[in-house]
């Protein structure tokens, strides 16, 4: 039973040890590139329909008042 015990607790320390020795892999620019690439093009999408919707509310709210339509 003490068999169990000791070897348990040295497997305990030695897959701590092993797996918290390790540094990371350094980081892929392509890869963080690959990630990053829909995110930016979704933003750009974004604000094109945005400015969309404002000019849409500016011209509706001009026709409410009354002014002429812009060209």
């Amino acid at each position: 039973m003490r068999y169990v015990k000791y070897s348990t607790m040295a497997l305990a320390v030695l897959f701590t040890a092993s797996c918290s020795s390790q540094e990371p892999p350094p980081a892929d620019k392509k890869a963080l590139e690959d990630l990053t690439r829909p995110v930016e093009r979704a933003r750009e999408v974004q604000k094109v329909v945005d400015d969309g919707a404002e000019r849409a509310h500016k011209e509706i709210d001009a026709q409410e008042r009354g002014d002429k339509p812009s060209p």
